[in-house]
């Protein structure tokens, strides 16, 4: 989901599970809301997530919401890498469940296109690198994440770049998983063999990984929105909109967009690709191809 900027804190604060004490909303979205909280055992502050699917009504009436936001966080929880939220606890509340993580300080890519256009290919370039980084690293533990787009995509003041928002990830050994998961996430942001109802393979984050990058550097989509069906239609039947302000970064994100699996850009042959580029930058060599410099 979404995480926004802080908002005021409320007066009378609410303590969840008699520890953490509620400041502002970070953010909300489809799924769940995020606060600031402060944890006044330990004096530090945290993110708590709640599922808003689980409000008004409790985890023990709907306990799909409760399971989702359990899946979330061992999800999360499983991959060790920086670029993943760390999870601290999962807690109850008067039967609604509640991960409490650590706070993140910035922006999404999501926000950050919608304030300044479309992003340098040197940044970009680093975005994807630190992408396909936590992507490979939760595909070696067996995990998914589902839902890779610019609005899961953190952007850190101190420049790491985190992967939010593991509501609909899932585990490569389960065959059954998520067929009914498959529009949880966007539609616009998804791979074609998922919106035909195939099974999650790391194939599909990498081209959720493309589509996002493409956003990122072109200032919008690959694929044209709308209706959800005819959202899906594009994605599936259509060929995503050309990559005019690319540049060198045109044959990764085309190569992660390719429609047939099989031959789309795994993310070894992404990452190679994303290595070289980023030194080809720092040294000048692709300086001329590069529209604004190679400054973030």
């Amino acid at each position: 989901m979404p995480v926004a900027r802080r908002a005021p804190a409320s007066p009378g604060a609410r303590l969840v599970a008699g520890r953490y004490r509620l400041r502002a909303l970070l953010g909300r979205g489809g799924m769940g809301r995020v606060w600031l909280a402060e944890d006044e055992l330990l004096h530090r502050p945290v993110a708590l997530k709640q599922n808003i699917s689980s409000d008004p009504a409790s985890d023990r009436t709907h306990p799909a919401a409760g399971r989702r936001l359990l899946i979330e966080a061992c999800a999360a929880a499983s991959v060790s890498h920086k670029g993943v939220v760390t999870i601290y606890d999962v807690v109850t509340e008067d039967g609604r469940s509640w991960i409490v993580m650590e706070p993140l300080s910035g922006c999404t890519l999501a926000e950050l296109v919608t304030v300044k256009g479309r992003l340098s290919i040197a940044r970009v370039t680093y975005i994807g690198l630190r992408l396909i980084d936590v992507l490979m690293a939760a595909h070696r533990v067996g995990i998914l994440h589902g839902d890779v787009k610019p609005a899961n995509v953190y952007l850190c003041d101190d420049g790491r770049v985190v992967l939010i928002d593991f509501g609909i990830a899932c585990s490569m050994l389960d065959e059954a998983s998520d067929r009914t998961q498959i529009l949880a996430g966007s539609p616009l942001y998804t791979a074609p063999e998922r919106l035909r109802g195939g099974n999650p393979e790391p194939a599909c984050d990498m081209f959720s990984l493309g589509a996002t990058l493409f956003a990122a550097v072109e200032g919008k989509p690959p694929f044209s929105g709308g209706s959800l069906l005819s959202t899906v239609i594009a994605v599936v039947e259509e060929e995503p909109a050309p990559c005019l302000h690319a540049g060198p970064l045109r044959a990764v994100i085309e190569g992660l967009l390719t429609k047939n699996p099989k031959d789309r850009l795994t993310g070894d042959q992404a990452r190679t690709a994303l290595v070289d580029l980023q030194q080809r930058l720092r040294s000048g060599a692709a300086s001329e191809v590069v529209e604004g410099g190679v400054g973030a």
